[in-house]
């Protein structure tokens, strides 16, 4: 892996350079550990002129630990820990960077704070500061093989959490208390945690995008929506599935959930290299606003995951570019009645040609509506 964080530094920096500066300061978390191997927390990442790394150095406020959750950092990489507790790895960044003898440096202002800024340009007055915009975010883009296999093993960790929780008695037991259980079964299965807080949603509260789960407790006919998702090295995985409890489902409970999945299958279908963000979009959302339900739709179908769980591409209506292969996405459409409750089918996928198979999908859980 050492040669593949070099190299990914070198490709940052030739962006760098091409901007007209001389060295680059990388401090969103997700970009440092994809650029460093490791992101201890507050740590930034300096990238200096010279080609092959020797200048580039990780500022940490403590050692790095090593563990799972954080990352290693790569062993060609230099580490500076700073000696006074409290100082700011940003700042003490600009000062190597003078010493290096950089006139300008890139920043990510779309990370910075204001404060932090001010800071910069006060202690190193001589150094311009410039942005780097979001060009460690572009490199992030199309996973390599190793990022996806990463992202497999955290959908097969998910998947096996969920399988789990499925064969265990529901009826009785809150929303909470199964949300508290899935994390903990994703961590035995070799999780470093959660990718976000699990949602578990029943009756009424089944199919809303972003439900937090509440002390009600699962009831004979419900619907029970689980959305949950497992970070493993780093990297994110979600997986989302409705159920019914107890009983044979309703005829409105089959006739919601067919149409959700024909929507799913829809945006799935529609993963290709080169399809555009917004079509993907599109042909899911046109399934649910033909059958009247395009009030209240989520903003969106899906989106990227990786390092973070929601990253670029965007796939929503207004949203811009072109999906590329070996892009991981979610496709994730759902409908709430309100006071009723409603349907979420939520997969990760990564996107390959029609050559490999078409779109590769990580998340396996079954789709099929059990009565549970």
């Amino acid at each position: 892996m050492a040669q593949v964080y070099a190299a990914r530094r070198d490709r940052l920096r030739e962006r760098a350079m091409a901007g007209g500066s001389a060295a680059a300061l990388v401090s969103r978390p997700a970009n440092v550990r994809y650029l460093a191997g490791a992101a201890p927390s507050g740590a930034v990442l300096l990238l200096g002129r010279e080609p092959g790394g020797g200048d580039d150095v990780l500022l940490c406020g403590r050692p790095p630990t090593g563990q799972t959750a954080e990352g290693r950092p790569d062993d060609d990489l230099a580490v500076r820990v700073l000696p006074a507790a409290g100082g700011d790895p940003a700042v003490a960044a600009a000062d190597v960077a003078v010493d290096q003898g950089a006139d300008s440096i890139a920043v990510e202002e779309h990370h910075l704070t204001v404060a932090r800024h001010r800071a910069l340009s006060s202690v190193a007055p001589r150094l311009r500061l410039t942005d780097l915009n979001k060009a460690v975010e572009q490199l992030r883009l199309i996973k390599d093989e190793e990022e996806i296999s990463c992202l497999r093993i955290a959908a097969e960790i998910a998947d096996q959490a969920l399988g789990e929780l499925l064969e265990s008695i529901l009826v009785g037991r809150t929303e909470r208390h199964l949300a508290l259980e899935l994390e903990r079964r994703l961590v035995d299965h070799g999780a470093d945690g959660p990718a976000f807080p699990t949602c578990v949603a029943t009756g009424p509260n089944s199919g809303r995008g972003g439900h937090r789960p509440s002390d009600r407790r699962v009831e004979e006919g419900d619907f029970l929506t689980v959305c949950l998702g497992a970070t493993y090295r780093g990297y994110r995985s979600e997986i989302g599935r409705t159920f019914v409890i107890g009983t044979s489902p309703a005829d409105w409970q089959i006739e919601l959930y067919d149409l959700v999945f024909a929507a799913q299958r829809a945006g799935r279908e529609s993963l290709a290299p080169g399809a555009e963000c917004r079509e993907v979009d599109r042909a899911a959302r046109h399934v649910l606003v033909g059958a009247g339900y395009g009030d209240g739709l989520a903003q969106l179908t899906g989106h990227g995951v990786g390092l973070e769980i929601d990253e670029d591409p965007q796939l929503a209506p207004s949203a811009m570019g072109k999906l590329d292969a070996c892009v991981p996405v979610t496709v994730e459409p759902g409908v709430h009645l309100p006071g009723r409750g409603g349907v979420r089918i939520d997969d990760t996928l990564v996107v390959r040609p029609e050559a490999d198979g078409g779109p590769e999908l990580l998340t396996i859980t079954t789709k099929e509506l059990l009565a549970l």
